[in-house]
């Protein structure tokens, strides 16, 4: 369908839309009470988000419903890259090993138990567990987007698998903070982690990239290395699509041949550019080329426009989507949910160390 001028002024007028209600969570955000208690604009512009979907969603033009999209995907992409000024590679390398090996274990056995619980566990269609799995297990949405190609799936299965992500990594983004300052911050022992280690538990565990970007700044005065160590290992995992695509279709393509089918179709392999983009700037950001000023500004519009993304993804979670999905969605994601929660705790107390 040609993008006609009727066209662009509601995909411009849902932009605007979200636009408006970031700004009141921008300023909700920022009265006393709310900003005694920690809440960032990326977690009320959600709940905002949520209650519109759920109250005045058939109230707006359906126009505005393509500017909506565009904020929840095109905004967040370039919100991340943006996100690149607040880290610099010195920052990368104090990471380190431990939390590359976070991302790569977590990724892999996610995957591997989302699929096998799905198909094996709970019955469902391959295809819709594979699509499940690799949403939990790598960048929420955007990986289950990147993984139909590669699967030819239908429209439904994907359906049901970004419902699970968006479901379960809401969850995660509200349950996170409040674990950490219930159960972890001042624990003693195993359950305790400092900052670094949380924002590496957080990068390796929570599906969608904004999730984990909201996840540090929900937490009252949390020190920046949580939430840089959070987004770099969350980044890791992002570009480990790539690969982790190439290995499923090498794996779909012996399946087939195992069961005396054909795969002969060239795979589509579907490349996270906005992940390379971010390296970049983060690498520019390195070269302290730009005044501080400058830096905090562009920061500042990064968390007006992470906002921004926020508010669509609530925008999108209408409760009514997930009735009549029968229960072994809700089984499975909750499986990979317990994994990542539990599992993915202890995997990186063990790998970090600390």
């Amino acid at each position: 369908m040609p993008f006609s001028p009727q066209n662009r002024t509601g995909t411009l007028s849902g932009i605007l839309f979200v636009a408006i209600f970031a700004a009141a969570a921008t300023f909700i955000a920022g009265l006393g009470p709310v900003k005694a208690l920690g809440l960032s604009p990326l977690v009320i512009g959600i709940v905002m988000g949520i209650f519109y979907a759920n109250t005045l969603h058939n109230q707006t033009p359906k126009e505005w419903q393509s500017g909506i999209t565009f904020s929840a995907k095109k905004i967040l992409r370039f919100a991340i890259v943006i996100y690149g000024f607040r880290i610099t590679f010195q920052q990368i390398a104090a990471v380190g090993m431990d939390g590359f090996l976070v991302s790569l274990v977590m990724l892999t056995s996610t995957l591997i138990l989302g699929s096998w619980l799905g198909y094996k566990i709970f019955g469902m269609e391959k295809d819709t567990s594979i699509l499940t799995a690799s949403g939990a297990s790598v960048c929420g949405a955007a990986a289950v987007l990147a993984t139909e190609p590669v699967l030819k799936a239908e429209e439904y299965k994907t359906a049901i698998a970004v419902s699970m992500v968006v479901l379960f990594g809401t969850i995660s983004m509200f349950l996170y903070p409040v674990l950490y300052e219930a159960f972890i911050k001042d624990a003693v022992g195993f359950l305790h982690m400092d900052p670094r280690t949380f924002g590496i538990y957080v990068g390796g565990t929570i599906h969608e990239v904004a999730q984990v970007v909201a996840v540090p700044a929900s937490v009252p005065g949390s020190p920046t290395e949580m939430a840089n160590a959070a987004v770099i290992v969350k980044m890791t995992r992002v570009i480990m699509i790539a690969p982790m695509l190439i290995v499923l279709g090498l794996y779909l393509a012996w399946s087939a041949k195992k069961e005396g089918g054909s795969r002969d179709e060239k795979m589509k392999l579907v490349i996270p550019w906005f992940a390379v983009y971010f390296i970049m700037v983060a690498g520019f950001n390195s070269l302290h080329l730009l005044p501080q000023n400058l830096v905090d500004i562009i920061n500042e519009v990064d968390t007006f426009l992470l906002t921004m993304a926020m508010t669509a993804l609530g925008m999108g979670t209408i409760f009514s989507k997930f009735k009549g999905l029968g229960l072994a969605p809700i089984y499975t994601a909750t499986g990979m949910f317990l994994w990542l929660l539990i599992g993915g705790f202890v995997v990186t107390k063990v790998i970090v160390g600390v």
